[in-house]
């Protein structure tokens, strides 16, 4: 497909975290650093969903780690997460990792058309469209049929104000689908990913994981703006990499989110601090495959003809004025 560099990545060797604490003082995380554009205030930011005790360390609440144990388990659920290689198993190839990205870098764009405030939704539309895929064959010409259908479902479930109407997805599509076409899907994914029973449970995504591990993140770096926007840039480019968003598992995928962000921000500290380690249970050597995949979108190594997430955020770059290639 053009406009993907085939180029091999370099190595990266990923070290231990140090022995030794290096955190100096305990925050939490706040409001992350919005991007400016044209559209409505979203919720592109990454403000902590834990309480944290009155020294302002979440760590020392055993409710705090129960929780994350119990994230853990339902993100192992094979109910409700994707197959590693549906793409062979299910799909027989018929659909393929470049479509795959193609359709999630629409899928951004008709976000950002009809203003989706919830940064969960795009992540829970994404989880929909691989888990489906993970089940259902699904012939080619129905696989953006697919993803408006998904996005529909998400925008409702996640309390989204005005969620799209199916005659907005209609448009949007260029009438390549009709309304029933699409509340016939809309019925088929809910049935086929039981969604009504999920929903009573939850479902944790990749971003519901790094506000997690940034509420425990003890490392006070000197700019809390730049890393807040780089966990969230890097999430949304996690989305189009196949291997990236189905092989690993979500938490596994922020914790290496967390880490590269961290190392570009402050490149001249280790980017894994006890803390991160001790809470997501993960230790550096585990990240390393999933960083390298990061680091390769981020750098547009891999998919960089597809730029509706790197012109989402191309203004918040300049501002910030930092290493963002877009």
């Amino acid at each position: 497909m053009s406009g993907i560099d085939s180029q091999e990545p370099k190595k990266i060797k990923i070290k231990e975290a140090p022995t030794t604490a290096t955190a100096t003082s305990t925050t939490t995380s706040g409001a992350g650093k919005e991007e400016k554009t044209d559209h409505k205030e979203k919720d592109n930011k990454l403000d902590p969903e834990t309480t944290t005790s009155g020294d302002g360390d979440p760590q020392r609440l055993p409710f705090v780690s129960e929780f994350y144990a119990y994230l853990r388990e339902m993100e192992v659920d094979p109910k409700r997460r994707p197959l590693p290689d549906y793409m062979r198993r299910v799909q027989n190839d018929n659909i393929t990792p470049n479509m795959r990205a193609i359709l999630v870098d629409w899928l951004v764009e008709v976000a950002n058309g009809f203003d989706l405030t919830s940064l969960e939704t795009l992540f829970v539309t994404v989880s929909y469209i691989d888990k489906f895929l993970s089940i259902k064959i699904l012939n080619r010409k129905k696989l953006q049929l697919l993803g408006v259908s998904s996005i529909i479902i998400a925008s409702k479930y996640n309390d989204e104000i005005i969620p799209p109407h199916v005659q907005d997805m209609c448009r949007a599509t260029d009438h390549a689908y009709t309304v029933e076409e699409i509340v016939k899907m809309e019925a088929e994914i809910r049935k086929t990913l039981e969604l009504d029973n999920e929903l009573r449970s939850g479902h944790p995504t990749l971003i519901t994981f790094i506000r997690r591990f940034m509420s425990v993140d003890e490392e006070s770096l000197e700019d809390k703006p730049k890393y807040e926007f780089l966990c969230v840039y890097l999430s949304k480019l996690a989305l189009l990499d196949y291997d990236c968003t189905v092989k690993f598992l979500p938490s596994l995928v922020a914790a290496s989110v967390i880490f590269l962000a961290r190392l570009i921000v402050k490149p001249q500290a280790h980017p894994w601090t006890l803390s991160l380690q001790k809470y997501s249970r993960y230790k550096p050597p585990e990240l390393q495959q999933c960083v390298v995949s990061l680091r390769n979108v981020y750098l547009g190594i891999k998919w960089k003809s597809l730029v509706a997430i790197r012109e989402e955020y191309k203004q918040t770059c300049n501002d910030l004025k930092g290493p963002f290639p877009v």
